[in-house]
């Protein structure tokens, strides 16, 4: 399951959020004062293979949401020294940049790159305290006795330790692979990828709609967003994303069309989390199941089919490839073979995004 952690100021829209992405698929379920819901993946491929096959059931890739209850308090210190947060894949930090004198803004007032920044600093706080004690265990794990591991991670713990101290956020530097499974196990959450949602005020979404370069210009938050790599943004208003989860799909159609936009935000801040952690779906499809399964781009067909069931996982023999564009485009999957477009494809074949997969396995 990929997890994401909703962080923010008090007073951001960000329970609402959380609330209107997770309540309408899973409810959420409380675990100390962690809220926890499950959001399905929009995909439009998706919708369009059901529609083609009629199955029992369609099964969305889904991304997992907590949302920490935090005291209504000024300062962001305290709202990162959390399990959830340290657990999580990515971080979804929903930024305040609506007006309501009704809804006070802890700070006194609405100031939208000091509030990233300040969430930034909290971040990049609590992972400097992880350095320095990582650092100060292995000088003391090295002084009773001579390691390379040990020598190397010396080493890394160090430059990571520098980049903190200079303010910089580790989703910043460029780490080899090797470096990040070293550090696996420290969970640094400034290394880990950031969504920026923007929560305008209901007068800005006219101008600025789906627009995030023009939502950044327009609150500040340019120079912030382009500071560090592993970092996306998403601009909506949760008081209109609120409205439209309470009308139904034609009404709120045509009330997204009256705001220029083509899709929710909340389905906008989904995808882009799922995009945002390195994820991709392939489809199994069929008259008992049409189902988006999630995996990390790069992975090959085996290690995908293991997504499945780990039975055919070790039992893979081959698999069979259609092209989403292909099979939509033929209809069948008998027109595809005909057309020479179903490829048989060994466990190193690496799964394109939209691919239709059908494995073959040894029982």
């Amino acid at each position: 399951m990929l997890r994401a952690a909703l962080i923010g100021l008090p007073s951001t829209g960000k329970t609402t959020l959380f609330q209107l992405m997770t309540s309408a698929k899973d409810a959420p379920r409380g675990k100390g004062d962690v809220n926890i819901g499950i959001s399905r993946v929009p995909d439009a491929r998706l919708d369009t293979l059901s529609g083609m096959f009629n199955p029992k059931k369609t099964t969305a890739a889904t991304v997992e949401f907590t949302d920490l209850i935090a005291p209504a308090r000024a300062g962001a210190q305290g709202l990162v020294d959390v399990a959830a947060y340290k657990n999580a894949d990515a971080l979804v930090h929903v930024v305040r940049a609506f007006r309501d004198e009704a809804v006070p803004h802890p700070r006194g007032s609405v100031d939208p790159a000091r509030d990233a920044q300040a969430m930034e600093d909290e971040l990049i706080l609590a992972d400097l305290g992880v350095a320095e004690r990582r650092q100060e265990r292995i000088e003391k794990d090295l002084k009773k006795g001579k390691s390379a591991e040990l020598d190397r991670e010396r080493d890394l713990v160090a430059r990571l330790r520098a980049a903190l101290e200079e303010g910089k956020p580790l989703r910043s530097l460029e780490l080899t692979a090797d470096d990040r499974k070293l550090l696996r196990g420290f969970q640094f959450l400034s290394a880990k990828p950031l969504l920026v949602v923007i929560n305008l005020d209901e007068r800005d979404v006219a101008d600025v709609g789906a627009d995030v370069t023009k939502a950044a210009t327009k609150t500040g938050l340019t120079s912030f967003l382009g500071a560090s790599a592993g970092t996306r943004a998403v601009a909506l208003c949760a008081k209109i994303e609120l409205e439209i989860s309470q009308l139904d799909p034609a009404d709120a159609t045509a009330f997204l069309a009256d705001l220029g936009l083509s899709e929710s935000g909340l389905n906008r801040v989904i995808r882009t989390t799922y995009e945002l952690l390195g994820y991709m779906s392939f489809f199994t499809v069929g008259e008992d199941e049409c189902r988006a399964w999630s995996i990390a781009r790069g992975t090959s067909a085996q290690l995908a089919a293991g997504e499945i069931h780990t039975d055919i996982q070790r039992g893979f023999i081959r698999a069979e490839v259609v092209p989403y564009q292909a099979l939509t485009t033929r209809g069948t999957m008998a027109a595809c073979r005909d057309h020479g477009e179903v490829r048989l494809e060994g466990k190193e074949y690496v799964v394109q995004d939209g691919d239709i997969i059908n494995f073959r396995h040894a029982t």
